[in-house]
């Protein structure tokens, strides 16, 4: 299977390099650009599943993929020829048993749902009549991909070696595991499952947005609950009243921001294919096999950036946005605060119809590598997540301002975010790191008494400006307040629970 690969990736490259030097490969400037991003775009969708997610990550990365391609790369899909059902009834009996035509009470196999490189989807009535969506994966796809990922790692450590300052900044490697980490949920449906969960039960608050019940999952089997209605793209705005429109739009917005916020864990491919609405019965967010997630740190850098955007502080945002990377040694600071000087007022007030907030982060994201500094491999998925869902809303209600909507469920972020940082566990790391300070500050005075006893302490003194006060003992201090009194309100609330 391997050799297979080699020669197809081969061959695909060789069409690359041969459409570029043919004789009829003339033509201005732009048409040249135009007709190598999409036979740029064709070969990742010969390629596969994983070359097509290779793409539709670089599709987020202005900084070293041209416009042109962006926009090739943004038409992606994982669409193929439907397989006859019969390929995949090996794989049902495999993963349900022999007699897994018991589960169903019909399966339509002449009218697939569905049909990607991974995966065939197909509208079925389970044993006690129930409308579901079956999801089989092909036979001996994880072969296929567990081989590119090989070739990809190889060929990665080969970039790395010959292009080290671009590693410096964009870091290869980890964009690749992204990238390997994403389509994990996508070869393993239990993964997927487990994702649908979690987002069903964030999803539960919001009374305009579903996910769908998973109802059976195997490694490579999934039954969930048939989503109602069509894509996003397919609806026509006058088929929902104006408040409904309006407030579906804000739910499928307003989820997202929690997503990123609070949840720490966001569908990363919500584009108008995975969206689907119906009037009175809201939207439904499927195909969870891509996620990402935020650590907290990360995620509270990125509320304050996006805070800052919506304020029209360009210099808070670019000050956020460095904290959540890392500038490399050339790292031009100022430059950059420019760019974003420059950039954030057009983003504050506009409607999705006149501006994509998600793209506003890729664009920040195309000045910060320009400018030198490293950003986590995250955050292009995010800002693929937000632009995939901001283009998704813009179906429905182009009218919605992103910015409008982070204002108005700002309050309660925030306020959950508080909640957080006073639970047991954030409040008993505190106490520790406090002891851990203290235990730190009684070694070191133990060791003044003793170069005082000995006569070999000295204190340098800068006679030519006040001495500043002692930062390190302004941080315990501080931090002794703050560990104590949330030592006191974890103790109170331990005792008022009874604990």
């Amino acid at each position: 299977m391997a050799d297979g690969r080699v020669r197809l990736i081969a061959e695909t490259l060789g069409r690359l390099i041969a459409r570029e030097v043919a004789p009829g490969a003339g033509g201005d400037l732009d048409q040249r650009r135009r007709r190598r991003a999409r036979a740029v775009r064709e070969a990742f969708e010969r390629l596969g599943p994983l070359y097509i997610k290779v793409g539709q990550i670089l599709s987020t990365r202005p900084d070293f993929v041209s416009a042109e391609t962006i926009e090739e790369l943004g038409r992606l899909h994982d669409r193929v020829p439907a397989a006859p059902f019969r390929d995949f009834e090996p794989v049902l009996a495999e993963e349900l048993g022999a007699d897994w035509r018991r589960l169903f009470r019909h399966v339509d196999v002449e009218h697939p749902l569905g049909s990607a490189s991974l995966a065939q989807v197909y509208r079925v009535r389970l044993a006690d009549g129930r409308r579901a969506a079956l999801k089989v994966q092909r036979p001996g796809i994880r072969g296929v991909v567990a081989t590119d990922m090989a070739l990809l790692r190889r060929a990665a450590r080969l970039l790395v070696t010959t292009r080290p300052r671009f590693n410096a900044v964009v870091d290869v490697h980890a964009m690749l595991d992204l990238v390997f980490e994403a389509i994990g949920g996508e070869l393993d449906f239990t993964v997927e499952a487990r994702n649908m969960e979690r987002g069903r039960a964030q999803a539960a608050g919001f009374d305009h947005l579903t996910v769908p019940e998973v109802l059976l999952a195997t490694p490579r089997v999934l039954v969930q609950g048939l989503a109602a209605g069509r894509s996003i793209r397919e609806v026509a705005q006058r088929s929902f009243p104006a408040d409904e429109r309006l407030a579906i739009a804000h739910d499928l917005l307003a989820y997202m921001y929690r997503s990123y916020f609070t949840d720490r864990m966001f569908h990363a491919d919500p584009h108008p294919g995975n969206v689907f609405v119906e009037p009175g019965r809201g939207a439904f967010l499927i195909d969870w096999g891509m996620v990402c997630r935020l650590d907290r740190p990360m995620s509270l850098k990125l509320a304050l950036t996006l805070i800052n955007i919506v304020e029209n502080d360009g210099d808070g945002a670019a000050k956020a946005w460095i904290e959540m990377g890392k500038p490399t040694q050339w790292a031009d600071i100022s430059g950059f605060v420019g760019d974003v000087s420059a950039l954030v007022p057009k983003a504050a007030t506009a409607s999705l119809e006149e501006l994509n907030f998600g793209i506003t982060l890729t664009t920040v994201l195309g000045h910060s590598t320009k400018r030198g500094i490293k950003i986590s491999p995250v955050v292009p998925m995010l800002g693929k997540s937000f632009a995939n869902m901001e283009g998704s809303i813009r179906c429905l209600a182009p009218e919605l301002s992103a910015a409008e909507v982070l204002r108005a469920e700002l309050a309660d972020i925030v306020v959950d975010l508080a909640c957080e940082t006073l639970t047991e566990s954030h409040l008993a790391r505190g106490v520790v790191e406090l002891l851990l300070t203290a235990d730190g500050s009684y070694n070191q005075a133990r060791g003044i008494l003793r170069d005082l006893s000995n006569r070999d302490l000295q204190i340098p003194v800068d006679s030519r400006k006040p001495q500043a006060t002692n930062p390190t003992a302004t941080k315990l201090f501080y931090g002794m307040v703050t560990a104590t009194g949330g030592a006191l309100l974890w103790r109170a609330g331990r005792r008022r629970t009874g604990r």
